[in-house]
């Protein structure tokens, strides 16, 4: 074996098979033993996996093979999230069938991944668009379906004309069709809807025992939920109908002067109008038809709106306020109603200004000020303040009116208190073809009919054809259309929409523990060993969505019986973007790294160690060629100093310890320990700086000892221990160097080092805590302590966070090893 330059591909190919062989990443469960789930979230199959599912996957490698050497029975599994709406455009482009497009992807991502030695439980493999998974997927939905969460109403959604489909947002650029750029249009059809909205308390409320995830997710999650207190509040129609308006500030009553209702709104079309203003408003309707929601919100776009003629009663002073249509009013937020009060709204006080309307200010900044006269008024007050022209309310401060008004309501019944939620109702339908069919069945005599849990799945029929007009397929196939009605055996229709690729990854955490079990989703026994997931791994792009509905699933599956757990991850890290060029790689700007060049120039390993080193796993990643050539450098020397380890202790050595003996063994110690806590705080990037240290310790050993060589103990030791600390990171190169010293099986089942406390004693020194530039606390940390663990100390000091409590860190100046300064404004 050469003793330069090892090769990688045939060292790679080796192992891989050798694992296989050998079975030692296949898990089971094992009471006896305590467990570690780690999971990264599992890929679309879109053909070719790219640096970011690299560095994901690594991470998750990583933590999975140091779980197993400390001894935890580790479940480490990988799938695919196999359904969606890029097949079927393939399908289109193409002229292939979404399945066949989706399985020879998956077998191309399976080679890749393998090559890559990711120490996955290859048995466990699921494939979502596969019948045996969304079987399970149409049992859950009849779950749903038998516990009043799932419904059916009508919605609005995207339309395009030319190719007569519905459109998801995403569908939808520049107001008009992606794919023909016709202008698309609102249309109301009948959509499946899950009532998340009946969780989002506990959604929220749990939100605080997730101590294992970042801040930032929670915070995200906790905005998307969107709580908030006030009152529904009753106005009334001059017809006497009621309608009901949800706001937050009940001590503004006095203050509306015009309402407004979303042009959606079924209201409209009873108001009574004259044939110019019905004219208006249906213009002023179709024209917002084809406008996205995030535009009409948008508070860089001015405000638009149109007068109906028709005015209602406000209820705590009973005077009649114009009815308007405003674009910034949606149907999906609140009750699709809202009182103006310009004074105290941006929104509306530039609806008001733009259509003169009257402003009418009802709180003031400070106690007994007059109040100001609305023309005159630059912007609106949106803060608390005691309230002026109110009445009988006059003179009360903020909180303490929207109680007494609110009080006086309750006692009117035309109001109370109420909670309202941001959280909409998760609408699930979707007009496509490659998607899990939802196990409905329409009959004219009984409704909406569940398919028997004995007839799933219903299958996907795979003779369709697939056009870019049209809309789903599977409303034109008459044999999939067609069936008899379960309840009363007559004619029936079956449902032609499918369901979100969301729903199927919402849930395949849990397949995982039993993929082949064909009489439930998931053994009942396993999920209750391995659940929760102990360390889930991915995009902070999922932050929101994939997490949030996965853990209504989880609740729900809780609330029917299928497991003890409410919640699914216990630990979440986000891993940043990979950059290049100052850009997120992507085909669209051309600066995509394939995994496959560096694979193969370079090697597995050298991919891996790389792109665990050139960043903290949770920041973005700035690509560099020059460091895939360093990491490439770096794992040949390190074969190179492990061979002559190997070497000098083959040649039996019996030279005396010395100091020198004393400095390597204590270097090793220093870097186990170094090595395993930042590990644990996934300080991966540090933690491969120290096994360099340590390699460079191994050189500096020989260099100072010339040809004297070295005690075979302690030559012995340092190698094991060097070898054992890379084997997460470069596992290939780990275990043909453990073979080569005669090492026998794997180094993958050795059990991870422990450090000798005494030995792995740095020299102290002290950390001076700054805050703007003064002195606030001085800390002591190891000789050896890096930037990284030197801003977790002035973030953790008791003393610097009475400094920094409630002001934003907006600089962090570090003078290694011994000064760090937080600037905070």
């Amino acid at each position: 074996m050469s003793t330069e330059r090892y090769d990688f591909t045939s060292v790679e190919a080796k192992w891989q098979k050798r694992w296989e062989e050998l079975g030692i990443y296949r898990s089971k469960a094992d009471s006896a033993k305590e467990k570690k789930y780690i999971l990264e979230m599992f890929p679309y199959p879109s053909g070719n996996i790219h640096m970011g599912h690299v560095r994901n996957y690594s991470i998750g490698d990583v933590l999975a093979r140091y779980n197993r050497m400390r001894g935890f029975n580790v479940l480490h599994p990988i799938g695919y999230d196999a359904f969606g709406m890029p097949a079927e455009n393939a399908a289109i482009e193409r002229g292939v069938h979404p399945k066949d497009w989706t399985y020879q992807n998956i077998e191309t991502m399976r080679g890749q991944l393998k090559r890559l030695g990711l120490s996955y439980d290859w048995d466990r493999e699921i494939i979502t668009c596969s019948p045996e998974y969304y079987r399970w997927g149409q049992w859950l939905f009849l779950k749903f379906f038998e516990k009043g969460l799932a419904y059916q109403k009508k919605a609005n959604v995207n339309w395009c004309p030319s190719c007569e489909t519905v459109l998801a947002n995403e569908q939808v650029e520049g107001g008009g069709c992606w794919r023909c750029s016709t202008q698309v249009v609102k249309r109301e059809l009948k959509q499946w809807f899950f009532k998340i909205c009946d969780y989002a308390k506990e959604l929220l409320d749990d939100l605080g025992e997730l101590g294992g995830w970042p801040e930032k997710v929670k915070v995200m999650q906790e905005n998307w939920i969107g709580r908030s207190e006030g009152a529904m509040v009753d106005f009334t129609l001059e017809s006497g109908k009621t309608v009901t308006v949800f706001t937050t500030r009940p001590d503004t009553l006095f203050g509306c002067t015009f309402f407004l209702l979303a042009p959606e709104h079924p209201l409209v079309d009873e108001l009574e109008m004259d044939s110019g203003r019905k004219a208006a408003v249906d213009e002023f309707r179709k024209s917002l038809a084809a406008v996205s929601e995030i535009d009409r919100t948008s508070a860089e776009i001015e405000k638009r709106g149109v007068f109906t003629g028709s005015y209602i009663i406000n209820p705590v002073n009973g005077k009649r306020v114009p009815i308007w249509l405003a674009d910034y009013v949606l149907m999906d937020y609140g009750t699709g109603a809202v009182m103006a009060v310009p004074a105290h709204d941006e929104r509306d006080f530039a609806f008001a200004k733009k259509y003169d309307l009257a402003i009418r200010e009802v709180v003031a900044e400070e106690k007994g000020a007059a109040p100001k006269d609305g023309a005159q008024m630059r912007e609106a007050f949106s803060g608390n303040g005691f309230l002026v022209n109110s009445a009988r309310f006059t003179g009360l401060e903020s909180d303490a009116a929207k109680r007494a008004i609110v009080e006086e309501l309750e006692g009117q019944k035309k109001g109370k208190s109420a909670v309202n939620y941001r959280l909409k109702d998760w609408l699930i339908s979707r007009q496509r073809y490659w998607g899990n069919p939802i196990p409905i069945i329409h009959c004219e005599r009984c409704g909406a009919v569940a398919v028997k849990e004995e007839d799933l799945p219903v299958i996907l029929p795979e003779d369709v054809v697939i056009s870019e007009k049209g809309g789903s397929p599977l409303a034109k196939h008459e044999g999939f259309l067609n069936v008899s009605c379960p309840k009363c055996g007559g004619e029936g229709r079956r449902e032609t929409d499918t369901m979100d690729t969301f729903t199927c990854s919402s849930w395949y955490f849990l397949r995982y523990v039993s993929p082949k079990d064909d009489v439930a989703p998931f053994d009942k026994e396993a999920a209750a060993y391995w659940m929760p997931v102990d360390q889930y791994i991915g995009g902070i792009e999922h932050a929101i969505l994939h997490l949030l509905y996965s853990r209504f699933f989880t609740k729900v599956m809780r609330d029917i019986g299928l497991i003890d757990v409410g919640e699914p991850f216990k630990n979440l890290l986000t891993q940043g973007m990979v950059i290049k060029d100052g850009a997120k790689m992507s085909k669209s700007k051309g600066n995509v790294v394939d995994p496959r060049e560096i694979i193969e120039r370079y090697g597995a390993d050298t991919a891996r160690l790389f792109i665990l080193f050139a960043s903290p796993p949770e920041k973005e990643l700035d690509w560099s060629d020059q460091g895939v050539q360093g990491a490439y450098r770096f794992l040949n020397r390190l074969y190179r100093i492990v061979m002559r380890n190997i070497e000098a202790t083959s040649a039996g050595s019996k030279a005396l310890a010395d100091e020198s003996d004393k400095e390597l063994l204590r270097a090793l110690h220093i870097s186990i320990k170094k090595v395993t806590g930042d590990i644990e705080r996934f300080n991966l990037n540090t933690a491969i700086s120290a096994i360099m240290e340590l390699v460079n310790a191994n050189y500096k050993h020989y260099d100072d000892g010339g040809s004297r060589g070295a005690e075979v103990e302690t030559i012995s030791a340092v190698t094991e221990g060097l070898l054992l600390l890379l084997s997460p990171f470069a596992p290939h190169l780990a275990d043909e160097l453990f073979e080569a010293g005669g090492g026998e099986g794997s180094i993958h089942l050795r059990a991870w080092p422990a450090y000798d406390p005494d030995l792995a004693k740095a020299d102290e020194l002290t950390i001076i805590l700054q805050v703007n530039g003064k002195v606030r606390d001085r800390v002591t940390a190891p000789a050896d302590v890096d930037e990284e663990e030197m801003k977790r100390l002035a973030l953790t000091s008791e003393r610097l966070s009475e400094f920094i409590k409630d002001k934003e860190v907006v600089k962090v100046i570090v003078v290694p090893k011994k000064i760090i300064n937080l600037v905070v404004k």
